[in-house]
C-alpha cells in the first residue's frame, strides 16, 4: 500500500505535466515523431548550410573559366563535371543554393506579410472591405500563378530582383485568403467579444490576439511556398526572365544547358537534383508541421 500510495503522486504529476504542455510544445514533439519531417528539415539544413559556407565548399570560383576542359564528365578533379564555359558545375550548384534559397525565403515572407494584413483587415471588418479585397484575391487566382509572374516580370524588365517580386505578388492571394478564413472564425471568440466589450482598440485586438491564434497555419503555408517559390523561380530563370548570366541560378543552368542535354547530361542532371531535392525537403517539412498543429492528426 505504502509503494502504491508514493507512485501515485508521481503519477498525477506526469499527467498534470502532460496536460499543461503549450500547443507549441505539443506541436514541437508531435514533429519530432514524423520521420519523414526529420528527414525534410536535415535536407533544407543541409542546403542553408551549404548556402552559408559556399565560399568554403566550392572547389573552384563560379566564373573561372578553362575552354581546354568544356564539358568534361564527372571525375575526381570536377565531381559534377564541367559546363561549355568549362565552369566547374558543383561550384555554381553549391552558389545557386545561395540564390535559390534567398529568392524563396524573402519572396514568401513579402508575400506572407502583405497577405496576411489584407486578409486580417477582410476577415475582421468584413463588409465592403471584404468584397473588394476578396474580389482582388478572386481575380489573381483566375490566372495560372506562372503565367501571372510572366506577365509581371515582363512588365518589370528580367532580373532577379523582379523574378522575386513577381513570386510574391502571386503567392499574396494563398495567404491573404487562408488568414481571413482563420479571422473569421476566431473574432467569433469569448474572448475577442471580451475584449471589444471593455473598449479595446481594434489593433490592438487584431496583433495581439487574433494574429498570434492564426499563426499556425501560416507557418505551414510558408514552408510549403517556400517550395513553390523556389520552382517559380528556377521557371522564370529557364525562361530567361530570372536570374541573368553569369549567376549561377539553378534554373538558368538548367536553360543554359538543354542544347548539351544530350552530348553532356551531367550539366543538367546535377542543377536539377539541386531543386528536386530542395523542393522535397520543404515539402515534407510542410507536410510535419502541417499534421504536428492539426489537432484532426493528433491521436
Amino acid at each position: 500500500m505504502e509503494i502504491l500510495t508514493q507512485k501515485q503522486p508521481q503519477q498525477f504529476q506526469a499527467v498534470a505535466e502532460e496536460k499543461a504542455l503549450s500547443p507549441w510544445r505539443e506541436a514541437w514533439r508531435s514533429f519530432r515523431k514524423n520521420k519523414l519531417a526529420l528527414a525534410g528539415s536535415i535536407i533544407v539544413l543541409v542546403f542553408i548550410l551549404i548556402g552559408i559556407f559556399a565560399p568554403l565548399i566550392a572547389p573552384n570560383g563560379i566564373n573561372e573559366q578553362a575552354m581546354a576542359k568544356r564539358l568534361q564528365a564527372p571525375s575526381s578533379e570536377h565531381w559534377f563535371g564541367t559546363d561549355d564555359f568549362g565552369r566547374d558545375i558543383l561550384s555554381r550548384v553549391v552558389y545557386g543554393a545561395r540564390i535559390s534559397l534567398w529568392v524563396g525565403f524573402f519572396s514568401v515572407v513579402a508575400s506572407m506579410a502583405v497577405g496576411c494584413l489584407l486578409g486580417i483587415v477582410a476577415g475582421y471588418y468584413g463588409k465592403w472591405i471584404d468584397s473588394v479585397i476578396s474580389r482582388i484575391f478572386d481575380i489573381m487566382l483566375a490566372f495560372p500563378s506562372i503565367l501571372l509572374a510572366i506577365a509581371i516580370v515582363a512588365v518589370l524588365g528580367p532580373s532577379l530582383q523582379n523574378a522575386l517580386i513577381a513570386i510574391a505578388v502571386i503567392n499574396v492571394p494563398n495567404f491573404g485568403r487562408l488568414i481571413r478564413a482563420r479571422v473569421l472564425s476566431v473574432k467569433e471568440e469569448e474572448y475577442i467579444v471580451a475584449a471589444r466589450a471593455i473598449g479595446m482598440k481594434d489593433s490592438r485586438i487584431l496583433f495581439r490576439h487574433v494574429l498570434p491564434n492564426s499563426i499556425a497555419p501560416i507557418i505551414v503555408q510558408g514552408t510549403l511556398a517556400i517550395a513553390t517559390a523556389i520552382i517559380e523561380a528556377a521557371a522564370l530563370g529557364f525562361l530567361g526572365l530570372g536570374a541573368e548570366a553569369p549567376n549561377p541560378e539553378w534554373g538558368k543552368m538548367l536553360s543554359d544547358a538543354k542544347q548539351f542535354m544530350i552530348e553532356a547530361p551531367w550539366t543538367m542532371v546535377f542543377p536539377g537534383l539541386a531543386i528536386m531535392l530542395t523542393v522535397l525537403g520543404f515539402n515534407l517539412m510542410g507536410d510535419g508541421l502541417r499534421d504536428a498543429f492539426d489537432p484532426r492528426m493528433k491521436n
